[in-house]
């Protein structure tokens, strides 16, 4: 064989060269040191690429759990504020006190509870706008001053006695009415506080009925706990050592302190998540619904570049392009993003304003509610017209306030989680659904694959039940027989609870939940009108049979107490048709013309 083919020659190339694995011949071109930086460069840069890959899922996923903890952090404190904030409910525990010990007649306690029940409801839409622009922090707060201001002022009201006269010298009757004003305001800011933030928070999920339904049952909650409270530990011992009424001085120094501390904390805790995200899809889908005829922006964006004269259609393409773009660049810039919140938020006000369904239920809604907060201000002495003078009665007001924040709260909770779990899906944005609207129909609903029971139906059943409650007191099935009572406060606390908890959930349903302070302030103006109105109507009949000789009433003609079925009867028998006519208005809103059935809107 020739030396090229014994391999000795160094012109040619052995097949030795080629083997990989043979570690006794080194290649014929080994790497020279700049392929070697170049090869190592390169790796370099691809665990560049992924070190900055894994840092980027790294920060999305701390940042998703640190607004999953400020969500639930929010969420919890929201309860706690609700735990506290009805207080006004446990007024049944003391309001018969200020008949006996500061001898104001049954007009002037129902005053009371009525000035309470105005300063809660009346100022709502405000500190519902507060809510909506400022945040919940900012109501919290709010409602630290106020509850601060009314219990110390109401204690020391009721320490200095009766109002002046020839021998007493306590304030007038006017500083308790004052202090009352401040302590429904400070209900008013702490518990839609925390409703705005578990609805705003939690609202756009498929649990939005448990989300309200858990703080709205705390509030329920807080009446017994205070009142259990104020009768077992803040009372008075009688003279035989026996444990008295509560110590109403006592017990309104504990209250002030502790809504105080709890607002306050409150005021740092209670924050909205993602909330610029969730104005920028409701932009997005008004724009695209039809429902807004000129885009603000576009419009401020045409005003900033000298074209704010002339019509769209007047415009080149060139222009408009351009135009659209200043307007996309207006939006996402942050000194317009408070701009345009407050444009949505204005939007949908006047839109709801504008729904004649939400007037029916607004009416429906005062039509219930207000016979239910007359039965919880006036526990005391309706009980106290169930026995005769000389004989205790058998149970206290006390008892009843527990078993209507009992039994409201296992409706509350109910309702709240049977309605998630059967009422109907509804589709993303329906609320905003207009012509233009892609799927704006019926059709556009998903298809029913599971049994569905709208909120409604949920809604009229327990307004009827609260009907039994006031249908069984005004029948005088109660009447000598005290312990009966409980089948009356369990079921006008169940049908109340229920109904306060699926109202603020329709609301937010059928009109969303960006506004959703503001809108639900509006709505829960009307219990305000509806328990002056049945108050009023409980304390003019009371007191006409209090001063009475009607067979079956044992009072003297200028007594401010009163005994027997006729004390209460009339008004009772009117609370039971008031709710009915509610249970019309509430099926009209949702199966009349232009209801909500009508527009494809999934209750």
């Amino acid at each position: 064989m020739s030396a090229g083919s014994n391999g000795t020659s160094h012109n040619g190339i052995h097949k030795l060269d080629y083997r990989p694995n043979d570690s006794r011949r080194p290649l014929l071109q080994p790497k020279r040191d700049s392929d070697s930086n170049r090869a190592s460069q390169n790796t370099s840069h691809a665990g560049s690429f992924f070190e900055q890959v894994a840092e980027g899922i790294m920060e999305r996923d701390r940042k998703r759990i640190q607004r999953d903890m400020v969500r639930w952090l929010s969420f919890i404190w929201a309860n706690i504020n609700c735990l506290c904030a009805g207080s006004i409910t446990a007024y049944s525990l003391y309001g018969h006190l200020f008949q006996s010990k500061l001898h104001y007649t049954q007009l002037q306690v129902n005053i009371v509870s009525i000035t309470a029940e105005l300063g809660m409801y009346l100022p709502v839409p405000a500190f519902g706008y507060l809510c909506d622009r400022y945040g919940p922090g900012v109501t919290s707060m709010l409602s630290s001053i106020f509850f601060g201001l009314g219990y110390f002022l109401a204690a020391f009201t009721y320490h200095s006695g009766p109002p002046s006269g020839i021998e007493e010298h306590g304030w007038p009757f006017g500083v308790m009415v004052l202090a009352f004003v401040f302590i429904g305001m400070g209900t008013s800011c702490m518990y839609l506080s925390a409703v705005t933030t578990c609805a705003k928070n939690f609202g756009r999920g498929n649990a939005k009925g448990i989300a309200l339904a858990v703080p709205i049952a705390a509030f329920g909650l807080s009446g017994m706990w205070l009142s259990q409270v104020g009768s077992r530990l803040l009372y008075e011992r009688n003279p035989d050592g026996s444990r008295g009424d509560v110590d109403v001085f006592r017990f309104f120094l504990f209250l002030a302190i502790t809504l105080l501390s709890v607002g306050l904390i409150g005021g740092a805790t209670l924050k909205i998540v993602d909330e610029e995200e969730m104005i920028d899809e409701a932009v997005e889908e008004l724009e695209r619904s039809g429902l807004l005829a000129q885009d603000e922006f576009f419009n401020r964006a045409a005003s900033m570049h000298g074209y704010g004269t002339m019509a769209h259609h007047d415009l080149s393409d060139s222009q408009y392009d351009f135009l659209l773009s200043e307007a996309e660049r207006l939006k996402l810039h942050a000194e317009e993003e408070a701009r345009k919140k407050t444009w949505l938020l204005n939007e949908e006000t006047r839109r709801y304003l504008t729904d004649r369904t939400m007037w029916w239920l607004a009416a429906g809604f005062f039509l219930v509610t207000g016979p239910g907060e007359a039965f919880i201000n006036n526990l005391g002495t309706i009980i106290g017209t169930l026995s005769p003078p000389h004989i205790s009665a058998s149970t206290s007001p006390a008892t009843h306030v527990s078993i209507v924040a009992i039994t409201s709260t296992i409706a509350r909770l109910g309702t709240g989680t049977l309605s998630d779990i059967l009422a109907p899906v509804p589709v993303a944005h329906q609320h905003r659904r207009g012509p233009e609207s892609i799927d704006n129909s019926l059709s556009s609903l998903p298809p029913r694959k599971r049994f569905t029971l709208s909120r409604i139906n949920f809604l009229l059943t327990f307004a009827f039940i609260l009907s039994l409650g006031q249908l069984l007191l005004a029948s005088g099935f109660v009447q000598n027989h005290a312990s009966r009572f409980a089948a009356v406060s369990a079921l006008i606390g169940a049908g109340y609870g229920a109904v306060f908890s699926l109202t603020p959930i329709v609301v937010s349903v059928v009109w969303g939940v960006e506004n959703f302070g503001t809108n639900w302030g509006i709505m829960a103006m009307t219990p305000a009108a509806g328990a002056t109105v049945w108050g009023a109507v409980y304390a003019a009949i009371y007191q006409e049979a209090a001063g009475s000789d009607q067979p079956g009433i044992d009072t003297e003609p200028d007594d401010v107490l009163c005994y027997g079925k006729a004390c209460y009867a009339p008004t009772f028998w009117a609370m039971a048709v008031s709710v009915w006519v509610a249970c019309g208005l509430w099926i009209w809103a949702w199966r009349g013309p232009g209801g909500w059935k009508r527009r494809g809107i999934a209750v």
